[in-house]
Parts: C-alpha cells; structure tokens; sequence
C-alpha cells in the first residue's frame, strides 16, 4: 500500500511494509502500511489469527520470541524505531503507550491503585515531586469518570470493578502524556454498558488530550463505533482500510463482506422471524425462588455484608435457551455457583428436576451433577495444561465410574467429534490449541455425561465474533442432536438475542425483568433493559438511542444499598416512590415480568415533576 509522501509527513505514526515472521520463516505480518495522525483514532478489526495483536505488540516494542521484524519501517515522529530499537525501547510507556484487555491481571494486587499511578509515573518522569504526581493520578481518574477519586486513589486493585479497571489502565497509559495510545481489545471483556462508557471517554480523552489511538478490536460494531477510519486485516495483511460508514455501506473486500454478514443482528427482520418456545406445559427442569447470597467482608469500619443475590425468581422450561443478562458486578457469576451446586444460597430455593440442588448432600450433588454441566469463560484457565485432550474429556466419565476403560475411550473420542476437533488430537496437550478449539474442548468435556442441562457462564467472551458463530452454530446443531436445555449467562445481547428463548436481567443482585426474547428487545419493561440495549455494539439502526438511555457512573455499593429502588440513582424516569420502595416482579402479560413501577398505574401526584 503506497502512502501519499505529504500525509506521510503530517502522520505522528508511518508503518512502512512492516513485515514480522516467527521462527522458521512463516511470515504473521506481510508488508503492513498506514499511517496515523494526531488526534486520529484508527481501528484493526480481524478474526483471531489475523495478526492485530502482533501488530499491536510490533509497534509498542514488545515482541518476543520466536516473533521478530524482518523488514520495513515503523517511523516515529519521522524516526524509524525498527533500525533504532533502544530509541523505541525509551519510547514504550512514555510517548507510545499500551493498555491491554486483562485489566484485572495488570495491577500488582499488594498495592493501592494509586501508589502504583505515581511510580509509573516518576519511573518515567523522575523529576516530578510524589506531591505533584499524586495530584495528576487523582485528576486523570476523576478524567476517566471513577467516582470518588480521591477516595479509590486509596484502594486496591480487588476493590474495583472490571470497568473500572480498565479507566485505571487507561490512566496507567496516559499519566505519562503519550502522543500514542495503543489498546489492545479494551473492551472485549466488557459488559455492553462500560463498554460504550469505555468507548465515549476514549474519545473525549483523544480530544482533550490531543492523543492518537490505534484501537484493536475484534468486534466490527465497536471498531466502527470507536474510530475515524477502520483497517481491516485478514491472514496478516491490509485488505481494506475506510471510514465506518463506507466500509458498512460499501465494504471493498470480500472478507469485509463476511464480517459483516455473519454478525447477528438485534431488531432487523422483526420479531416474528424469531422462536420463542412458549408452550409451557411441562414442567420446569430448573426452579429458582426467591435466591439470595451474601459474602461477609472486613472493612475499615468493621465487618459488612455484599449482597451479590438478591430475590432471584425464574423458571427454565425443557429446550429453554435461558438468557441471563447484566453489568459487571450484577451478580450473574455468583449466581452460576448458586445454580450448579459450588456454593449453596443464605435464602431461597433452587430445584432442578424438583430436587433441592441447596440442601443436597455431597454424595447426591455429584449425582446430579450427571444431569448438569457447567462450561466456564476461560477457554485457558479451565484446562489442565499437563493433561492430554483425551483425558481431560474422559475424566468426568471417570468421576462418576461410568463404563469401561475402552467405553470411556470411545465415548471420549465420539464427543471430540461431535464438536469438530480431529481424533488425531486425542493423545497432544491442549496448549497448542486455539481459543475456539479449547472451548471446544471444554464444551466436549461437559457434553461426554450427556446433561439435560448446560449451564455457560460467558463460554464465548474471550472469542472474536468469526468463532463466536462457529460456536453458537455447534451449540444449535448439539442441542438439536442431544435435545439439552441451556441457560446461557453472558453480557453480549447479540449472541443472547440469537440463541435464547427467554431471558432475565439482573441489576445488582435482582432479576428486574424476564421476558421472552422478542418482548424483551422490542417492548422492553425497565429502563436497565433499555440502557443495555441502547449500549449493544450493532451496525443496525437502534431503537434506543443512548443519549435516551445510556447509565453515567457505577452502581450503587452492594454492601451499602440505597433504601427503594436499586437503580433509581441512575434511572431518568425515577419518581419518589422509586426511592421508597422496591418494585417486586410483576406480570406485564405474555410471560413478560419486570420490576418497575413505571408499568403500575401510579397516581400522577406520586411522580416527579
């Protein structure tokens, strides 16, 4: 790709047939060209494999081994920091900054969050007094929107929410005053709320701040919605490189095209394309009623309670794909252990197949953990990397002494198939395996007892959007096959929207409304559910805007909850009674529950002028 000498010179970043091949000579980056100006937010899109995290590492000076440049130029403000490698050294985390996608994993968690912003700091600027570094930490997170900055600037890394560990990141990498911003997937981790919050302050601190960002990104909504232009790679080259709206509306390369047409949508075709499933009249297979958890804690003023459940109720119904939706911080996870059994509720009941799974013994938990399986977010952390594949796909069989050794073998064997990964792999370790492929693996490890019930806690987050369908479309063709009920917890509303039959959202703790799939996205009955559909990364035409909708700040603490409502602090349409009382979940008609008043006839005088 030739680039025009005058942009050239004007660019604060020129890459120049920037080639990088690992050991052996197989090239990941071949001959990349672009160029980035200041204030200019440029997005990299591309399915896993494409190189953009390469890319992003080349250019930030943090490539390792068996990775290396073999040719072109990265120039720098006009200097070439691939023929320079000490200037480029001298340059990471001070002009060229990187902020990567595992906020929680980046901060020492034996110091405060603050401490650590000062001695990045004067690590990079030696000369500026402790007093004075303070001050500029504390003034970038109040920049990045942290409520009570002065106050978090004294906590650990464990006290922040995912959200806003991420701002802290950010003000990691912009408390040197960089002229680039390198992020690397930021947001994929995210709920779809922080996530757009995430987003809009990346943009203010682009302007504020006169910062360029090059902005990897495996979502083609959010690469669209974050940038100026969006550069799409495929197999570790420039395919195509325009303005969002052009590359929507007139993508030039077919590999554009398929990303674009394999996204699912939110609202086009209407609802009556979708299935519902609304014949209830069997039984439920799981019950939950009236759930509740709280976790002791020790504070400075003592112990105190977080109440991570609160008043849970729903139903899931035999070939149910059961959503459940919410923030970071909502509950969801703490739920899952509730639902499978790790952990037992303080209140309430949760019935699967009309048995008590919380006052289950151990002996008979482990039974019916037959008939339920749980598949986790980690497609790393949840595989034992000294097991081979075959073992760890047998080894439930084992657990619950089911078969011979070569029953168990060949039982194994028919689940790898069953969710495409080749028999050749039986007897290799999982640490050669793809994301997808190691989801795969944990989704054959779960499948091998044939469950009735499949429990995933946010099984496709870590995957691009391409793996994403790979997965959702073995999740149909399974369920299909096997006829297992799933309830599918996650915070992307697309793939819930595709999959799930009905679906609940939580909001600190409560289930605030459950609805079917198309009542929920067409007729919603909250505001929250308004806010998380108005946030959802889509190339469609919304139906709620965000400047409607969208939430400002953080949920309220849940060891201190506001008398009423929970989500009256952030909700645009909360009168005084909102603040008094808490709304229980009531019906709306058509199986749709949502714990609101506004769906009451409230007395004009009770509402807020």
């Amino acid at each position: 790709m030739a680039l025009d000498t005058a942009t050239t010179r004007e660019a604060l970043l020129s890459v120049r047939d920037l080639t990088v091949a690992a050991e052996g000579g197989r090239v990941v980056l071949d001959r990349i060209s672009f160029e980035l100006k200041p204030r200019q937010i440029l997005s990299v899109i591309g399915e896993s494999g494409s190189g953009k995290t390469v890319l992003a590492r080349a250019l930030a000076s943090w490539l390792s081994a068996p990775l290396h440049i073999t040719g072109g130029e990265v120039l720098f403000e006009g200097r070439d920091l691939v023929s320079d490698p000490a200037h480029a050294r001298s340059l990471a985390g001070r002009e060229i900054a990187y902020v990567g996608g595992n906020p929680a994993g980046a901060l020492d968690p034996t110091m405060t969050v603050g401490a650590q912003l000062v001695e990045k700091l004067r690590a990079v600027r030696p000369d500026i007094p402790a007093a004075q570094a303070r001050e500029k930490a504390v003034r970038l997170l109040e920049a990045v929107k942290i409520p009570s900055a002065e106050r978090r600037f004294h906590e650990y890394p464990f006290q922040y929410s995912g959200g806003m560990m991420q701002r802290a990141m950010i003000v990691d990498a912009l408390i040197s005053d960089p002229a680039l911003l390198i992020a690397d997937n930021i947001t994929q981790p995210l709920d779809v709320t922080v996530a757009a919050q995430i987003l809009k302050l990346m943009r203010e601190l682009n302007e504020n701040f006169s910062t360029a960002v090059l902005f990897i990104c495996s979502s083609l909504p959010v690469a669209c919605d974050a940038a100026d232009e969006v550069m799409v790679l495929h197999a570790g080259r420039v395919v195509e490189r325009q303005t969002p709206n052009a590359l929507v509306v007139q993508p030039g390369h077919g590999y554009t095209r398929g990303l674009i047409e394999e996204l699912p949508t939110l609202w086009e075709g209407g609802p009556e394309g979708r299935d519902t499933r609304q014949d209830r009249e069997q039984a439920a297979i799981m019950s939950v009623r009236g759930v509740a958890k709280h976790y002791e804690t020790r504070g400075k003023s003592g112990k105190a309670l977080v109440q991570a459940v609160r008043n849970v109720e729903f139903d899931v119904f035999p070939g149910d794909n059961f959503g459940i939706v919410g923030e970071s911080g909502c509950g969801k996870s703490s739920l899952m252990r509730l639902l499978t059994g790790l952990e037992r509720p303080d209140a309430g009941s949760i019935f699967f197949e009309n048995e008590n799974v919380g006052e289950a013994s151990p002996r008979r938990l482990r039974e019916l953990r037959r008939r339920f399986q749980l598949v986790l977010q980690d497609p790393y952390g949840s595989l034992p990397p000294q097991s081979s594949i075959g073992s760890i796909v047998e080894e439930p069989l084992k657990i619950h002494r089911l078969g011979s050794r070569a029953k168990r073998r060949e039982r194994a064997r028919a689940a790898l198939s069953e969710v495409g990964l080749a028999d050749s792999l039986y007897d290799s370790l999982p640490t050669g395996l793809s994301a997808g492929q190691r989801q795969r693996l944990n989704v054959a490890r779960a499948m091998v007892l044939e469950p009735r019930l499949l429990i995933m806690d946010e099984t496709l987050s870590a995957l691009d959007q391409t793996e994403q369908g790979k997965l959702l479309d073995l999740f149909e063709r399974l369920q299909a096959q096997h006829g297992f009920t799933y309830i599918f917890i996650s915070h992307d509303l697309t793939m819930v929207r595709r999959v799930c039959s009905r679906i609940a959202v939580m909001y600190l703790g409560e289930t605030v409304e459950v609805a079917p799939n198309e009542r929920l996205f067409f007729d919603p009955g909250h505001p929250y559910s308004r806010a998380l559909l108005s946030a959802a990364p889509t190339l469609e035409e919304r139906r709620y805007r965000p400047e409607d909708c969208l939430l400002e700040g953080e949920p309220p603490s849940p060891i201190d909850l506001p008398p009423g409502c929970a989500f009256a602090g952030r909700c645009p349409h909360a009168f005084d009674r909102c603040r008094r009382e808490n709304p229980a979940l009531r019906s709306r008609g058509g199986q749709a529950l949502a714990a609101c008043f506004l769906n009451d006839e409230t007395p004009e005088e009770d509402r807020d002028e």
